[in-house]
């Protein structure tokens, strides 16, 4: 307790801000967190060729240097960590620009729609998120989830509170009956089921698009065709009609936002690109006027062949799935990989997304083996999943290399996925923004 009869010393204005500024700069010097990246074999900017022996300095989670050879990391701080994969293949972390974090396809779906709560959702959501960051995705685009759920899923990600992948989320907007909309249910279960996000005619789906993004939506996912997974027998073609689908693109484009478009038939596809959509997801059946409209718009395929394969084989060795379900993944599952072999040849630009979801989480580098046995090289399968989705999410100058002032969002295998992509599906090490989440060394 201070003396109130004793003379306190008298402390000048200055001195006291000089003080301060001192008190700051250490507090902020002490909480600094340098680490240093010895990478044996570093594929800085997937695309170019990797680089031998070199130091990544990471900063407070953001990258500050990368330089040749291997520098003590003292040499940067003195309590600077050093994180030794001089014997491993080091690149950015991994992308998928397709997912589906609140679900697993599997005989259980339709009793979970009534028995799960919102809650023991959100725990599942919770739990795939973990599994996609420790299989070395640190950056996903989540495509239609329920969006409260989601929204605060990818909060709570951001804030640290869960452990998971940076997340996109996506609303889904759906006209009346369509793919993204409920299905397969009793009237009454399909009034409280059916989705929040529908639209019928140009004018409402605008009013829907501007409401999704009030609530928190980073992207729009439309569906211009129907889907194999709905339980109706209304096919694979076009649903959502050209002035829809014009005017949810011109809306989420004015107000920032990208659009995906769920895609299976020629003219689903074609329309959804001529609308301007940035994305074309599963892209079944593209033609030969979704391939220039493809290289005219520039917007990217997500091919989802993990997705395909994964429903083939259930509709083959399960009893599960309605009827109408099983001809669609027969049928449309197994035409996929041509389908993506002729756009890739064609030189459509490609991002590596899974659907996972669809299949199991943590299971999504299976979709890179899958891009390799259909004639893409590994060198731009490893481009789609790091520079090409960061472009296509819009955040290139974060994500998707190793450089100065992006996101230290980093991978490493035993050897190079370049050699043998199957690298990709044992990720030793995983770092999202400068913290270690896996080092199996």
């Amino acid at each position: 307790m201070i003396n109130p009869e004793r003379k306190q010393p008298k402390i000048s204005p200055k001195l006291s801000l000089v003080t301060l500024a001192i008190s700051v700069f250490l507090s902020q010097a002490a909480m600094a967190n340098t680490q240093v990246i010895h990478a044996g074999e570093l594929l800085s900017v997937p695309g170019k060729a990797p680089l031998k022996n070199h130091t990544v300095v990471i900063d407070d989670g953001a990258i500050i240097a990368v330089k040749k050879g291997f520098i003590p990391a003292t040499t940067f701080a003195s309590d600077a960590t050093l994180i030794d994969l001089s014997k491993s293949f080091v690149m950015p972390g991994l992308m998928d620009m397709h997912v589906h974090l609140q679900m697993e396809l599997g005989p259980d779906n339709t009793a979970d729609t009534v028995k799960l709560s919102d809650a023991d959702v959100a725990m599942k959501s919770v739990h795939y998120a973990k599994t996609t960051l420790m299989s070395g995705f640190t950056t996903v685009r989540d495509l239609l989830s329920e969006p409260e759920q989601m929204y605060a899923l990818r909060d709570g990600v951001e804030k640290g509170w869960i452990d998971g992948p940076r997340i996109i989320a996506a609303a889904g907007i759906s006209i009346t009956g369509g793919h993204l909309d409920a299905d397969g249910m009793a009237p009454d279960l399909l009034a409280m089921k059916s989705s929040k996000m529908l639209c019928d005619g140009p004018f409402e789906c605008r009013k829907m698009t501007r409401k999704a993004i009030k609530y928190g939506a980073d992207a729009i996912k439309v569906a211009s065709t129907g889907g194999v997974l709905s339980n109706t027998d209304t096919g694979t073609g076009q649903q959502m009609t050209n002035n829809e689908l014009k005017e949810i693109v011109e809306t989420a484009h004015s107000l920032g936002r990208k659009v995906a478009s769920h895609a299976h038939a020629a003219e689903g596809i074609n329309a959804a690109l001529r609308a301007g959509v940035d994305s074309i997801e599963h892209g079944s059946y593209s033609d030969k006027e979704s391939i220039k409209l493809f290289k005219k718009t520039g917007a990217y395929l997500v091919p989802t062949l993990l997705a395909g394969a994964t429903v083939v084989e259930m509709a083959n060795t399960s009893d599960f799935m309605p009827a109408p379900v099983k001809a669609k993944a027969i049928r449309v599952g197994a035409d996929m990989l041509n389908n993506f072999t002729t756009s890739y040849k064609a030189g459509v630009k490609i991002a590596f997304g899974t659907d996972s979801g669809v299949s199991k989480h943590g299971l999504n580098a299976e979709e890179a083996v899958l891009m390799y046995q259909a004639g893409m090289s590994t060198a731009d399968i490893l481009k789609s999943a790091t520079v090409n989705g960061a472009d296509l999410i819009g955040m290139s100058d974060k994500l998707g290399t190793i450089e100065v002032g992006k996101y230290a969002d980093i991978i490493a295998t035993d050897s190079s996925p370049l050699n043998d992509i199957k690298q990709l599906l044992d990720v030793d090490f995983v770092m999202k923004g400068g913290k270690v989440y896996k080092q199996n060394f």
